[in-house]
């Protein structure tokens, strides 16, 4: 897909991932409408994109009807149409399944899952108009291999990742086009109260780089983590057995990390 002058969404765009997949694709010559829930981040965000090309914001909670709503009508307005939803927004909260409050497991499952279901609903008869529509989710690794004390979150990821793939096969031929995304652990203020170490994580450039390739491209999937990752995703199919051993052995130094890590 040729980038330039298509209308595209980008959901919690203020941030992380989606500011930079932003970024990259207002330099190939699209269009955007980028949200967050955060007024002043967005703000931010809007400044340093305001030069790489033709950017509206919109301070909008995409887990309520009225958030959807409305960043679907201020889409379709500021842009005439839309080519590309990249459903980005996410939060997280990790920590043992009975120390996380009920509060929090619904939130993850409304944001994490429910709302880009229901906006990729809402947006299907604009992507539909299109000819050449595509939606772009970005899952987690979590959601391939899952981790312990990230329970509700490798639900939500995994479960938008086989949303992802229903639509691909429920949309087949229809001129709209499905996109998965499985980033590892990414340097983004999301992972900022996981406690680990820089050496650890990805960088958001290149994470970014590849999804917005793999659009250029028309992949259906990116899988971050290099052949090791893919090694693994493959394992995990064929010998969960063992990984989880291997995973026993982290189980320590998972539990630390993960309990402190919220992000809502």
């Amino acid at each position: 897909m040729d980038i330039a002058g298509k209308r595209i969404l980008i959901t919690g765009g203020s941030s992380g991932i989606g500011l930079e997949m932003a970024r990259r694709m207002l330099q190939a010559g699209g269009r955007l409408v980028i949200t967050g829930r955060r007024t002043a981040a967005l703000g931010e965000a809007l400044a340093m994109l305001a030069e790489a090309g033709e950017v509206t914001g919109l301070a909008a909670d995409v887990a309520t009807s009225e958030g959807r709503a409305e960043t679907i009508a201020a889409s379709l307005k500021a842009l005439g149409g839309l080519d590309i939803l990249v459903n980005n927004a996410g939060i997280v909260r990790g920590g043992r399944l009975e120390d996380v409050g009920e509060d929090e497991i619904r939130a993850m499952i409304e944001v994490d899952l429910t709302a880009p279901i229901l906006l990729t609903r809402a947006a299907l008869p604009a992507l539909r108009a299109s000819g050449a529509g595509l939606v772009v989710n970005i899952s987690s690794g979590i959601g391939q291999v899952a981790l312990p004390f990230y329970t509700t979150y490798a639900a939500v990821k995994a479960g938008i990742a086989h949303f992802g793939e229903a639509l691909r096969r429920e949309l087949a031929g229809e001129g709209i086009s499905v996109l998965n995304a499985f980033p590892t652990a990414t340097a983004t203020p999301m992972m900022a109260s996981a406690n680990v170490p820089s050496a650890g994580l990805e960088s958001v450039e290149e994470v970014a780089a590849e999804i917005v390739q793999a659009i250029i491209e028309d992949r259906r999937e990116v899988v971050r983590g290099g052949p090791e990752r893919l090694a693994l995703v493959a394992r995990n199919r064929t010998e969960p057995d063992a990984v989880d051993a291997e995973m026993r052995e982290r189980k320590a130094a998972i539990a630390e990390r993960a309990r402190a890590h919220i992000a809502l």
